[in-house]
């Protein structure tokens, strides 16, 4: 049984939130702050993280970056701001997904489920994938770059697979989402920016001129094959 911790200050949502995740077959552990959240998560090694942005004392976005230096684990964000810089925050610190209050419980739980089935999809084809010096094993759902280990969460994961199996081809962001991510959701696109941004942190000699992760503007993205990479 998967366990998940549920942080928010309202009691009301996370009793709500609980109340789905349970009858969809998960152990829910709950945190009304972000300091019980660290404490939390430290001890009970959750699975997967709901977190709100808007906590009081220690905000959502650091109890974000705080579990991103620990953990890959999956975190989808809770938020009621309506700034779009407030959520691209918190992709690029690593979230794979957020949802906007108010918001469908069961909406929740198709989110949840669908991360997980990014991060425990089986492979259909090859298991390994060779990009230059960027090789994925799909079935360990683990990358090295020149023989060196690179740590992805579940959404930067999908992503890069989508991007390295067909190298060289130009996808749209939409594209990205809905072949990466099985998503579509309107107003959504730019926030794979976000999540590109992550994933040349990790693998790019240099984030600000990529080797692999190539923008074609106007478009979208692409991973280059180059005799560098």
């Amino acid at each position: 049984m998967k366990k998940i911790l549920v942080v928010d200050d309202e009691p009301q949502i996370v009793r709500v939130v609980q109340g789905y995740l349970e009858r969809a077959g998960f152990q829910v552990i709950r945190a009304a702050n972000g300091e019980e959240a660290l404490s939390l998560f430290r001890r009970e090694r959750p699975d997967f993280v709901i977190l709100d942005l808007n906590l009081p004392g220690m905000d959502g976005l650091d109890v974000a970056r705080a579990i991103r230096r620990e953990s890959n684990v999956p975190i989808l964000m809770l938020t009621a701001r309506v700034e779009e810089v407030d959520r691209i925050t918190g992709l690029e610190l690593g979230a794979d997904d957020y949802v906007t209050k108010p918001f469908s419980p069961r909406e929740i739980v198709a989110r949840v489920r669908a991360i997980f089935r990014r991060a425990a999809e089986t492979p259909t084809e090859t298991e390994r994938l060779r990009v230059g010096k960027l090789e994925i094993d799909l079935v360990q759902h683990t990358v090295t770059v020149d023989g060196k280990p690179v740590n992805l969460t579940p959404t930067e994961f999908a992503l890069l697979v989508t991007l390295a199996r067909h190298p060289r081809r130009v996808f749209t962001r939409l594209q990205l989402l809905e072949h990466a991510l099985g998503t579509d959701y309107p107003g959504y696109e730019r926030t794979i920016d976000a999540h590109i941004k992550n994933l040349r942190a990790k693998i790019e000699p240099n984030p600000r001129r990529p080797t692999y992760i190539q923008t074609v503007f106007g478009v979208g993205y692409k991973l280059e094959v180059t005799e560098d990479a």
